[in-house]
């Protein structure tokens, strides 16, 4: 498979060459193998792929994560305090749903 460059005329048969690079059965490492020194384009993200916000500020956002301290999970009095709080970041949250 030929490497190509990010700067060559975006459209192309994107779909043929993601069939071909499946048909191979290689994979990465077959690329590696080959020697390639170029990403292939089937790897890189289009530029209007993801919309940029120049305005986001971090400093505004509402968000809070929760942070549990695990440290004592093997604790007999601390375990069970901290599975709870596993739980109910679980339901609260949505983690592992």
């Amino acid at each position: 498979m030929a490497a190509t460059n990010r700067n060559e005329v975006p459209n192309y048969d994107r779909i043929s060459e993601l069939k071909a690079f499946d048909d191979t059965k290689e994979g990465v490492k077959g690329l590696v193998d080959a020697g390639i020194t170029e990403v292939p384009r089937i790897f890189h993200n289009l530029p209007d792929a993801y919309s940029i916000n120049d305005s986001f500020d971090p400093e505004e956002t509402k968000f809070s994560i929760p942070v549990i301290d695990l440290e004592g999970l093997f604790n007999p009095t601390k375990h069970k305090e901290i599975v709870a709080k596993v739980g109910e970041a679980s339901e609260t949250w949505g983690f592992f749903s």
